[in-house]
């Protein structure tokens, strides 16, 4: 079973959560076939910003909203 993850991020209103002040502006960065594949570009993404505390990248479980009731194992 493939198992799609999106690698995405943005300014967020408090660098505690995950609301982002404008979702026009969000850095979709892409969408990987593997967990491993987009933590190598969540990783990267994230270090490009890592001086500015309101820029969040995140890594979504994209098949867990696709098919929530499989079982992962």
């Amino acid at each position: 079973m493939q198992k799609l993850h999106l690698v995405m991020g943005g300014r967020v209103k408090d660098p505690r959560s995950l609301e982002f002040v404008d979702l026009k502006e969000l850095d979709l960065v892409g969408v990987y076939p593997d967990f491993a594949s987009a933590q190598e570009v969540w990783k990267s993404s994230a270090q490009r910003t890592v001086d500015d505390a309101e820029m969040k990248y995140v890594i979504v479980h994209l098949h867990r909203l696709l098919q929530p009731d499989i079982i992962e194992g």
